[in-house]
């Protein structure tokens, strides 16, 4: 399994992405963006389109460029708009995969690299994704970790951070370009249909065992690598898809913690 060069690329794939969506699905999950994350990776199936219609053999940067500019205009048409945030974005959601069918319509030959996208093939992954997977890894970790206080905080109390001299609106845009870009990265892994997933249930889990946001990040982050390295090793065993069998893991851990969670509080400590 490991001296297969597809499997080391699936693994290595795995080893940043997962950590990476599980880290900021975090914060995704405390400011109840997980709709938002929807939002885009559905818009990605307009960028897929969009790209294999203007001829690209690989549509990674349509893909990237169209989900950034639907993650952009979320926010845009909230801050100038009455709009709100739900409707934004489902009418974004809507209008983008409108689009993306409509080109797909046009497209000949090419529905089994769209369903690769749709549903995920992460023993696809080539060299250059995995150095970009690699890269926006520990970019956005250090960052994040960085800026921990001040994200934190914005999570928490928007008003307080502005008094506080933070630069919410800066921070919300980079937050949300870094999602952006973390979720297209990872449709190889987990298609169009299953990305919310890592970013939600990692951190789901780590939450039913945490008493604090550093143990909930140390949690997700783990979690989220369990599932995604152990999933395809699983898959890859069963001989099945390796984006559900990342997800069902992940269900697994989730109801573990839960178990694990509820098992804590019902323990009476016998004394001495």
């Amino acid at each position: 399994m490991f001296a297969e060069p597809f499997m080391q690329r699936a693994f290595l794939a795995a080893l940043f992405l997962a950590p990476l969506c599980s880290l900021l699905g975090v914060f995704v999950t405390a400011r109840r963006m997980a709709f938002f994350s929807d939002t885009v990776s559905h818009a990605a199936l307009a960028g897929v389109a969009l790209g294999f219609w203007l001829g690209f053999g690989n549509p990674t940067l349509p893909l990237i460029l169209v989900s950034c500019l639907i993650a952009v205009a979320v926010y845009w048409l909230k801050e100038n708009t009455e709009l709100l945030t739900d409707t934004i974005m489902a009418l974004l959601l809507s209008g983008s995969v409108a689009f993306g069918i409509i080109l797909l319509t046009a497209l000949k030959g090419k529905q089994g690299e769209i369903q690769r996208y749709l549903f995920g093939d992460v023993l696809a992954i080539g060299p250059s994704e995995v150095w970009l997977s690699a890269i926006l890894f520990f970019v956005v970790g250090s960052g994040t970790f960085v800026f921990l206080n001040g994200l934190s905080l914005i999570t928490l109390e928007q008003e307080m951070a502005h008094v506080c001299g933070i630069p919410v609106r800066a921070l919300n845009y980079a937050f949300v370009i870094v999602l952006t870009l973390a979720v297209t990265l990872t449709l190889r892994l987990l298609g169009i249909i299953l990305v919310t997933s890592l970013l939600v249930i990692p951190p789901a889990a780590a939450r039913s065992l945490s008493r604090n946001l550093r143990q909930q990040i140390v949690l997700s982050i783990c979690f989220g690598l369990v599932a995604g390295i152990g999933g395809i090793a699983l898959s890859y065993q069963l001989d099945m898809p390796s984006g559900p069998v990342i997800v069902l893991t992940s269900i697994v851990l989730f109801a573990g913690s839960i178990a694990a969670s509820k098992l804590s509080k019902t323990t009476v400590p016998v004394s001495p």
